[in-house]
């Protein structure tokens, strides 16, 4: 149990404080600041990272992706070109080359991807329509919300049926069921069969392919087989009287391998493959695996940085209670003196000296904490923005704010009990 004369203590610190409550106040601000922003710095970090990883582990940490890119050279050669016709990426050729020659591979899923607008009735809106094999589902995160999926039968007979995303379903179909209906693509209607609920990335759309005003989850998934005979493999644009062509057979290779180590091995293999038959670089490799490996490490980077600025606001604050008791150790001279003359140690003057500098800072740290919780918050209701606030980062920044007290008080406390009684009491 705690004596009475701690207690005593205790209570003749906390009076102090209180009657200055203006300054105490004030002081506590560095604190209060300083955790807060250690909080809600690595809250937004957190959630940051977090999204970031999370969209890497949507692609598939045994998956590895390549794209077809149009290659530099044809982008100049074109642009001094009114009519132009360029042939470049991925082939069916490939995807024979890659499941015969890399050993560790257990599938490999093509996709073609044409930007169209795709229409029901009078509602119409922009999106992708991605022509895939039914193992699609089987490479790549997305869940079934209604219906099903491709079927090996539908690409096999070339059957105009479809897939959509749930946002494009909320978007085509407000007041009926999707499964019951076409959607128009094109000159041609297709069955929707299923729906799939799918957060698209960037990383969807086609190279060379404008996003701005589509949505980057308005998927339509038809049988590749299909998509090869309604759209062909040409795309043709018009503009200006003038008339461009581009041949791409494929967008997007998934390759996935059989296990996580395969990846880094069947990346070296893959690389050396699409060399060797592709003279232009009109290809991309992307290995989600290497992608999430460095997130994490930028994650620990990125949290050190947000860390470090933020300890020096607690620094700044610590700071300022030792110049606040520096001062009040001047200012209350003569008291010192009179405790001192009626039997108070020097051990009784430092430890009321520690508890007040400590009350400020675990006062500050506990308003902090508070503080540092609402920010994220508010930042995610606003701007919708996630954040992630950890246990660890509100005991780390907490338990720095007691230590700034300890620390930062102990100075103040022995200068204040280094004072001689006798010259305490002249003091005026």
């Amino acid at each position: 149990m705690l004596s009475s004369h701690f207690l005593n203590t205790v209570q003749l610190a906390v009076k102090s404080l209180l009657m200055h409550k203006l300054r105490s106040g004030l002081t506590m601000l560095g604190i209060i600041f300083g955790v807060c922003s250690v909080i809600a710095m690595l809250a937004i970090g957190e959630g940051a990272s977090y999204e970031a990883q999370e969209r890497i582990k949507r692609l598939g940490s045994e998956n590895i992706i390549i794209n077809s890119v149009k290659p530099p050279e044809d982008n100049k050669q074109t642009s001094q070109q009114r009519n132009w016709s360029v042939e470049y990426g991925l082939t069916y050729k490939d995807v024979t080359r890659i499941q015969d020659t890399i050993p560790s591979i257990e599938r490999v899923v093509p996709l073609r991807i044409i930007r169209e607008n795709i229409r029901f009735d009078r509602n119409q809106e922009s999106g992708q329509v991605i022509g895939t094999l039914p193992s699609y589902r089987e490479v790549q995160s997305i869940d079934l919300v209604a219906g099903r999926f491709l079927s090996p039968t539908d690409e096999l007979n070339k059957r105009t049926v479809c897939v959509i995303t749930h946002n494009l379903a909320r978007q085509l179909f407000p007041y009926q069921d999707p499964l019951e209906s076409t959607v128009r693509v094109d000159d041609t209607y297709y069955q929707v069969i299923g729906i799939v609920n799918e957060t698209g990335t960037a990383e969807q759309r086609p190279q060379g392919q404008e996003s701005e005003g589509q949505a980057i989850d308005n998927n339509i998934y038809i049988p590749l087989s299909a998509a090869r005979t309604r759209f062909g493999e040409t795309l043709i644009t018009r503009t200006s009287g003038s008339f461009n062509s581009e041949r791409v057979e494929l967008h997007r290779l998934i390759i996935k391998m059989k296990d996580s180590p395969s990846v880094i091995v069947g990346e070296a293999q893959i690389q050396h493959l699409m060399n060797h038959f592709h003279e232009k670089n009109d290809f991309e490799l992307i290995v989600p695996l290497q992608l999430l490996r460095e997130a994490e490490a930028t994650k620990k980077m990125f949290n050190i940085v947000l860390g470090s600025i933020a300890a020096i606001s607690l620094l700044v604050g610590g700071i300022g209670i030792m110049n606040i008791m520096l001062a009040t150790v001047t200012e209350r001279t003569r008291e010192i003196g009179i405790r001192r003359a009626l039997g108070a140690t020097r051990k009784d003057i430092i430890t009321q000296f520690l508890i007040e500098t400590i009350v400020l800072s675990v006062g500050g740290g506990i308003i902090g904490v508070i503080l540092g919780i609402i920010v994220p918050i508010g930042v995610e209701f606003f701007t919708e923005m996630q954040t992630i606030i950890t246990l660890w980062s509100v005991l780390l920044a907490f338990g720095i704010s007691g230590l700034t007290g300890v620390i930062f008080g102990l100075y103040p406390a022995s200068q204040a009990a280094k004072l001689d009684p006798i010259d305490a009491l002249r003091q005026e």
